[in-house]
């Protein structure tokens, strides 16, 4: 849904705004809200941000955060999983998680809601790719498939339950199928 404010914003507006449920975005100008999620895209976003932080965060690899704003490049974007390596998550002077993060994130990850559009997704993996992100996955639980891109090269469909999902280097002992991500939804 386009939210069209009265006269063009800017990013400093954008973020001086109160933040909506479900979260907006800022792109080009241009405020978007994210579709609100629903079943299938709650599920598989609560089963990987906990498979992804039981591989890389008590071992200080990484951090992987649900629906987190990062700002950077003069957009304001929420992926549904943003992945910190441990080194680049800000913090205060007490050591504490900062609340804004100013950076893209080293692996950003977008699971597609039926009202959503892929374009607009897709162009967000794209700059976070373009401002230095390792890798991006889009999530299709209706197509029952992953797109992972990385950096200059062709985004990568996997579809086949036995095929396994490639994984940032720095997450490497994390294994995971497309048949195991999906059969989260199934609960019986």
């Amino acid at each position: 849904m386009v939210q069209t404010p009265p006269k063009s914003i800017t990013l400093d507006e954008f973020l001086k705004l109160p933040e909506t449920e479900p979260a907006s975005e800022f792109i080009e100008g241009k405020v978007f809200q994210k579709p609100m999620p629903q079943g299938q895209h709650s599920r598989i976003q609560q089963k990987l941000t906990a498979t992804i932080n039981a591989v890389v965060e008590d071992t200080q690899i990484a951090l992987a955060l649900p629906e987190l704003r990062c700002t950077f490049g003069d957009r304001s974007i929420v992926p549904d999983i943003a992945v910190f390596t441990w080194e680049r998550i800000p913090t205060n002077q007490d050591g504490a998680i900062a609340n804004t993060f100013a950076a893209p994130p080293d692996w950003t990850i977008e699971i597609l809601s039926p009202d959503q559009s892929v374009t607009r997704v897709i162009t967000n993996i794209l700059h976070c790719l373009n401002y230095g992100a390792q890798m991006g996955w889009l999530i299709d639980p209706a197509e029952q498939l992953v797109l992972v891109y990385t950096s200059k090269q062709q985004p990568q469909s996997f579809d086949a339950e036995s095929d396994r999902l490639p994984i940032p280097t720095f997450a490497a002992e994390l294994q995971l199928t497309v048949g195991q991500m999906m059969g989260w939804l199934k609960v019986k």
